[in-house]
């Protein structure tokens, strides 16, 4: 009779889990302060495996990135979406900006591309072309939204998506790097009416 006890079975990995943990920790420590220890403590595994999976710290930190970057899930987007009403829709977006800012379940203020990828743009090889990236695919997405009610006739046909996207996302990282400065919720969320009256206003025609 085999007596051999049984062995559990190691948990599997879930490179999901893993990458949303080392998100965090970027987010809050940025590249540089982000240890190790930190980033395979938040990612449940060890060393060997970091570098198995990810090949080193700098090949972690572009993976983050990219999935970060890729989450159709983005709330401000999602709410931009799902409003049927675009002055609605344009306000959810930015009440959701305020919202994430200031609540976000890691800890960290702001969006994660503005308080921490944009610092190290400059001198992290790869970084600069995902935040790029990053951001035309936003603007792209919210000017997408635009080009909806263009068809419905909500807005005008000549509306300029691309631009007044741009405006928005500006708009954003203003109010997230207000949020990192500890301003107040309140106080962020005083100038949104202001803010979707000048993303819907009908554009200024330039002459040349």
């Amino acid at each position: 009779m085999n007596d051999t006890k049984k062995v559990g079975r190691p948990k599997k990995f879930n490179r999901e889990e893993a990458l949303l943990g080392a998100i965090g920790v970027f987010w809050r420590k940025g590249y540089e302060g982000a240890s190790m220890k930190q980033l395979t403590d938040a990612m449940g595994i060890n060393s060997p495996s970091l570098y198995a999976e990810f090949g080193d710290k700098h090949g972690l930190y572009l993976e983050a990135i990219a999935r970060y970057a890729n989450d159709d899930a983005c709330e401000p987007l999602v709410a931009l979406e799902r409003e049927a009403d675009i002055k609605e829709a344009v306000k959810a977006f930015l009440e959701a900006v305020i919202d994430y800012s200031t609540h976000h379940q890691s800890g960290a203020k702001g969006c994660f591309l503005a308080s921490c990828v944009s610092t190290s743009a400059g001198h992290v090889e790869g970084t600069a072309k995902l935040l790029r990236d990053a951001i035309a695919a936003t603007d792209t997405r919210i000017a997408a939204r635009f080009d909806v009610e263009k068809t419905r006739g909500t807005l005008p046909s000549d509306f300029p998506s691309k631009d007044q996207a741009k405006l928005l996302f500006d708009l954003r990282q203003g109010l997230v790097f207000r949020a990192r400065a500890g301003m107040p919720e309140d106080e962020l969320a005083a100038d949104i009416e202001k803010s979707v009256a000048a993303v819907l206003a009908p554009a200024m025609v330039i002459p040349h």
